[in-house]
C-alpha cells in the first residue's frame, strides 16, 4: 500500500519543475486544435521519462503507465491543452508571448499538473498494480470539443478504463483546497444563431417596411417564456443572448437582424424539447409580423454528471490527502465542459482545484484578461491526482 507521505514527497520534489512546465505553457499558448508545440512539449517529457504514448485527434497525446504488480484495473486521467483568443493583461515574466492568445481558463495548469502526476506515478510503478491512461486533450474550448473526437477515435478503448478523473482550476476556491459534487454538476450548452428577415427602408416611412429590428426584439423577449413558463421550475435553465447585429442607422431600417445566444440546462429531454419550442416560437413571431426567421442551433456539449460512487471515493481520498477541512462542496455550475462527453459513456469525476489567493491577486475569473493562479496550487494538483488514481486502483 503506497503511503500518501511518499506521494507528497514526490510532489514536493517535482514542484519547481511543474511550475516551470506551467510557465512555459502559459507563455506559449495555442488555440483549439492548433496545440502543436504544446503537444510536442508533452511528448518530449513523456519520452524522457520512458512513458509510452500515442497521438490522437491530431494534437492529442495519450500516455500509458502500467504498474508492475498484477491488476486488471484501469483508470484514465484527463487534462486539456488549448488556450483562448484573449489578449492577456498580466505583466508577469511568463505572460503570453502570442498576442491575442492566452491560457485564461487554466488549461496550462491542467496539463502541467497531469505531467507532474505522470512523473509521480511513473516513479512508483514498481509499487502498484493497474494501468493509468494519461489523456492530454486538444480543443476543449470550441465545438465539437476535443473530448468527442477522442472518444470517437477510441481514447476510452484498448485498454478500456473503468473510470476517468479530471480537475479544473477555480479561483473562487482558496489555494490548497479542492471542491467536489456528486451527480449532475455542469450544464449542457447549445449555440443559437438567429437571422430575422424583413424589408428595409427609410426610418421615416416604417409603414412601407417590415422592420426586422422590431421583430427581433419581440423574439428575444418572447423566448424567455420558454424558460419561465415551459421549463420545470425545479430544473435550472439559462437562455442568454449576447449578440444582436442590425446594420442600419438612426434613419435606416435594415433588411435583416442577426442574433446569437446560448441555451443551457441539466436535462437532455428538456434540452431537446426547449430547442424545438424556441425555433417554433421565433419562426411564428416573425411570420405573424410579416417577416421570416432562420433559427439555427449548433448542438454543444451534454450535461456533466459525476458518478456517485466514484466521486464519493475520490472525495474521501482527497480528505485523506489534504485534510477534511480542505475539501469543500460544490454547487451546480451552469458553465459547460466537454469533459461531459466522457461522463456520458463511463464513470467520471470532475473536481475543482482551488487557485485563489487575494494577497497574490489570483481571484480573477477564468476567461478574463487578468486571470492567473497561485502557483502553490500546483503542489496540490499533482500529488492529489496521483493519490486519487492509485487509491481508486486499490493501491
Amino acid at each position: 500500500m503506497i503511503q500518501k507521505d511518499k506521494i507528497q514527497a514526490l510532489s514536493n520534489k517535482i514542484f519547481d519543475q511543474v511550475v516551470g512546465y506551467r510557465q512555459h505553457l502559459h507563455s506559449n499558448p495555442e488555440l483549439s486544435f492548433k496545440e502543436f508545440e504544446t503537444s510536442a512539449f508533452i511528448k518530449k517529457l513523456l519520452t524522457d521519462w520512458g512513458i509510452p504514448f500515442s497521438g490522437m485527434a491530431n494534437t492529442g497525446v495519450v500516455g500509458i503507465i502500467k504498474g508492475d504488480l498484477p491488476s486488471d484495473k484501469i483508470i484514465a486521467l484527463r487534462a486539456d491543452m488549448d488556450a483562448l483568443p484573449i489578449l492577456e493583461a498580466n505583466k508577469k515574466p511568463y505572460a503570453s508571448k502570442n498576442a491575442g492568445v492566452m491560457h485564461a481558463c487554466g488549461h496550462d495548469v491542467h496539463s502541467s499538473s497531469l505531467l507532474g502526476s505522470a512523473y509521480i506515478l511513473n516513479s512508483l510503478k514498481a509499487e502498484f498494480g493497474g494501468t493509468i491512461k494519461l489523456i492530454f486533450q486538444p480543443g476543449e474550448e470550441v465545438l465539437p470539443g476535443g473530448a468527442s473526437i477522442m472518444i470517437k477515435e477510441g481514447v476510452l478503448e484498448n485498454p478500456k478504463p473503468q473510470s476517468i478523473i479530471g480537475q479544473h482550476v477555480m479561483p473562487l476556491i482558496e489555494t490548497g483546497k479542492v471542491g467536489f459534487r456528486s451527480g449532475i454538476y455542469m450544464a449542457s450548452t447549445d449555440e443559437l444563431y438567429v437571422t430575422v428577415h424583413g424589408k428595409g427602408g427609410h426610418g421615416a416611412q416604417p409603414h412601407q417596411n417590415i422592420d426586422p429590428v422590431l421583430i427581433a426584439s419581440h423574439i428575444i423577449i418572447a423566448l424567455q417564456q420558454i424558460v419561465s413558463r415551459n421549463a420545470d421550475p425545479r430544473l435550472p435553465s439559462v437562455l442568454s443572448f449576447g449578440k444582436v447585429q442590425a446594420n442600419g442607422a438612426t434613419n435606416i431600417i435594415p433588411n435583416e437582424v442577426k442574433i446569437e445566444g446560448t441555451f443551457r440546462t441539466l436535462n437532455e429531454e428538456w434540452r431537446k424539447e426547449a430547442k424545438r419550442l424556441m425555433k417554433k416560437m421565433a419562426e411564428g413571431i416573425a411570420e405573424s409580423m410579416g417577416g421570416s426567421c432562420d433559427f439555427r442551433i449548433m448542438d454543444g456539449y451534454p450535461y456533466l454528471i459525476n458518478e456517485e460512487k466514484l466521486t464519493a471515493n475520490a472525495r474521501g481520498f482527497a480528505e485523506d490527502y489534504l485534510g477534511k477541512e480542505n475539501v469543500v462542496d460544490l454547487d451546480i455550475w451552469m458553465a459547460a465542459e466537454d469533459f461531459a462527453y466522457y461522463s456520458q459513456v463511463t464513470d467520471a469525476c470532475f473536481y475543482r482545484l482551488g487557485t485563489g489567493n487575494k494577497e497574490k491577486g489570483t481571484t480573477y475569473s477564468v476567461h478574463t484578461p487578468n486571470f492567473d493562479i497561485d502557483e502553490d496550487a500546483l503542489r496540490t494538483s499533482t500529488g492529489l491526482m496521483a493519490y486519487v488514481a492509485l487509491k481508486q486502483l486499490g493501491n
